[in-house]
């Protein structure tokens, strides 16, 4: 089967690009033919035969060229003109659809479309959803000030612009109201033959598009870690991720200030990194990957996930637990999906601050239910890659 990879960002960038790397190396493990399409950059580390990839469009930069957004990011007709010299060449029997909103714009479905109506072949296009963005036009079903919402997921996108959503920007988030009233008016979604969502609240959100209706299907991210890779565990209570308001960090950082006696350990980085640097009984460890992370996370006592955002399906809550580590966990989104309460872990209320402190400080101070926990990790099963491949791989057939 030859399966054509299409995604803005062809170079590490964040969880979707991760996804289809993963994905791609093993589908050709499993003996079919991959290729890509996306932008081009400097750190592009996949590809096609013919190197046919659009432009790079940074929306932060300057230069005439970002007179030109407004047009480029509701259709690109480069984005159309680029693939279809992919799909000739190629001729792939799926596309499989990920981050493409803005940069590449909903073009390339129309383009492959006409491909498979003049070259008389049968394309099949799959969808996987990275967030929102469907029926959401800043991608978070959150507003700017961080109230949780879910205004716009009918259709009526008047309020992005209300409430200034897109980088709270009247006028990025009027454009971005509008392609999302235009692309739901053509019904440019229909031409998707599957959808693929992380989490059953996810398909929730998205089954109320009706072109999606009865075209999504729920499959969770896959972790390729073997349960219960614990080590000795140390003092310490983990958070690894971006360090930003939306995931969090500001919660768990007054959380630390109100438990003094409490070590933690962060890992990652972002905009409040200097926040974070302040907090006396927390070490940055910063931006850590491979080994180094996986020992991190195994040898903490506890991971505490506070996203204040709906999360879709995120790759931490399944990898501590995988690697040994309970989880302290808010309630929104797809994260309840993946954590066992009263087995490998606990929720609590999004945002609920009091909550969170109330629970991370007993289960610190409760020692055999912390290894009840961790015990209870062992038992964990996530889809490897190659089991993930094999559902995905029913999914291109059907």
């Amino acid at each position: 089967m030859r399966i054509l990879m299409v995604n803005k960002f062809l170079h590490p960038n964040g969880g979707s690009e991760t996804y289809i790397f993963e994905i791609g190396k093993m589908l050709r493990q499993m003996g079919h033919e991959v290729e890509y399409f996306g932008m081009e950059h400097a750190g592009r580390i996949v590809g096609n035969r013919v190197e046919s990839y659009t432009c790079d469009m940074d929306f932060h930069g300057g230069g005439l060229s970002r007179f030109l957004y407004p047009f480029r990011i509701i259709y690109s007709a480069e984005a159309a003109r680029k693939i279809r010299k992919v799909l000739e060449d190629f001729r792939p029997d799926v596309v499989h659809v990920n981050n493409f909103n803005f940069q590449l714009t909903p073009s390339i479905l129309y383009a492959i479309r006409r491909f498979e109506k003049k070259s008389g072949s049968r394309i099949r296009i799959v969808f996987t959803a990275h967030d929102y963005q469907l029926v959401c036009p800043n991608h978070l079903m959150q507003r700017p000030d961080g109230t949780l919402c879910g205004d716009c997921l009918r259709g009526d996108v008047r309020n992005c612009i209300k409430y200034g959503c897109i980088h709270s920007s009247k006028a990025k988030s009027l454009l971005g109201a509008w392609e999302g009233w235009l692309y739901r008016k053509l019904h440019a979604y229909r031409m998707f033959d599957a959808v693929i969502c992380p989490s059953r609240f996810m398909e929730q959100k998205l089954a109320l598009h009706p072109d999606l209706k009865g075209k999504t299907v729920v499959m969770h991210n896959f972790v390729d870690a073997k349960a219960g890779k614990t080590g000795k565990k140390e003092d310490y209570v983990l958070y690894f991720g971006r360090y930003c308001e939306e995931k969090g960090t500001d919660l768990l950082l007054d959380v630390c200030r109100a438990l003094p006696d409490i070590p933690f350990v962060f890992a990652g980085g972002g905009p409040m990194e200097k926040q974070v640097n302040q907090a006396e009984n927390v070490e940055n460890r910063g931006f850590l990957t491979g080994e180094e992370l996986v020992k991190t996370i195994s040898a903490a006592r506890l991971f505490v996930f506070p996203s204040r955002w709906y999360e879709n399906c995120p790759f931490a809550v399944m990898e501590s637990q995988m690697y040994g580590t309970p989880v302290l966990a808010s309630d929104l989104g797809g994260t309840p999906e993946l954590v066992r309460p009263g087995e490998t872990g606990e929720l609590f209320g999004g945002g609920d601050k009091k909550e969170l402190e109330e629970k991370l400080r007993r289960l610190w101070q409760d020692e055999p239910l912390l290894a009840h926990y961790t015990e209870g990790c062992s038992r964990v099963h996530f889809d490897t890659a190659e089991e993930y491949c094999r559902k995905l791989v029913e999914i291109y057939r059907k």
